[in-house]
């Protein structure tokens, strides 16, 4: 693949917009300054520098996202920061999407691509993905709330009533929750069916895939082959 096609496929821009960086002299591979856009490069473990920022080149973008508080999950934002603001402007461009959805005031482990596939399979409600949530209620456990979560609490407008896959008390006012399905407020609806309050909540895991614990709040990374795997396995 030539180098300008490269850095479009990767985002950074039209095809006359990448010529330009390269033409300035902004773009290097290996330390050496690469001028000519049609400069044939080999992509397998390909890493390109522009303007000092190292980046991989990468078919398909697969990244994980810590979320903060305050930011929706849109491209055209209603009231707050839209995810997409703490993410390099490539990614816009290349149509990174979420995988999935977190409410405005929801953090944690928020998963976005570019490949439509791996978006449809991991959202698509037969997948029946197990993701686990830390909700902080306003009242205190107890076991006839935690009982009532595991044995399936009804929610208006759902036919039946929908059981978490499991259910228990980090501490008086924690509730490690895991779901399968991924409806409408879904977390803080059974909560409220139960009799409790969700305060705050926190997404920790997708299937066997964690929230990295060294990954900062509204910070972003790669997802690797490993992480992949862990979230194929389920």
């Amino acid at each position: 693949m030539n180098l300008e096609s490269v850095l479009f496929t990767q985002g950074f821009g039209s095809r006359r917009q990448c010529r330009a960086l390269i033409a300035d002299g902004r773009v290097t591979i290996d330390g050496a300054v690469l001028a000519d856009p049609d400069t044939d490069v080999p992509t397998e473990a390909l890493n390109f520098t522009v303007d000092g920022a190292t980046w991989p080149y990468c078919e398909h973008a697969y990244l994980l996202l810590n979320k903060p508080a305050g930011y929706e999950c849109s491209r055209e934002p209603q009231h707050h920061l839209s995810v997409f603001s703490l993410l390099p402007p490539q990614f816009a461009a290349r149509g990174v999407q979420c995988v999935g959805r977190l409410d405005q005031d929801t953090t944690g482990l928020l998963l976005l691509s570019d490949d439509g596939k791996f978006v449809h399979a991991f959202t698509s409600p037969k997948r029946k993905m197990p993701k686990v949530y830390i909700a902080t209620t306003r009242h205190p456990l107890d076991d006839a709330q935690l009982s009532a979560l595991r044995e399936g609490v009804l929610l208006h407008g759902e036919p039946k009533p929908i059981a978490a896959v499991a259910a228990h008390a980090r501490s008086e006012h924690a509730l490690e929750l895991t779901v399968l399905e991924g409806k409408y407020h879904q977390v803080k609806r059974m909560v409220a069916a139960a009799g409790n309050r969700v305060e705050a909540l926190h997404r920790e895991r997708i299937g066997s895939l964690s929230l990295p614990t060294t990954l900062a709040e509204g910070a972003w990374q790669w997802l690797g082959e490993a992480d992949l795997g862990s979230l194929r396995s389920g």
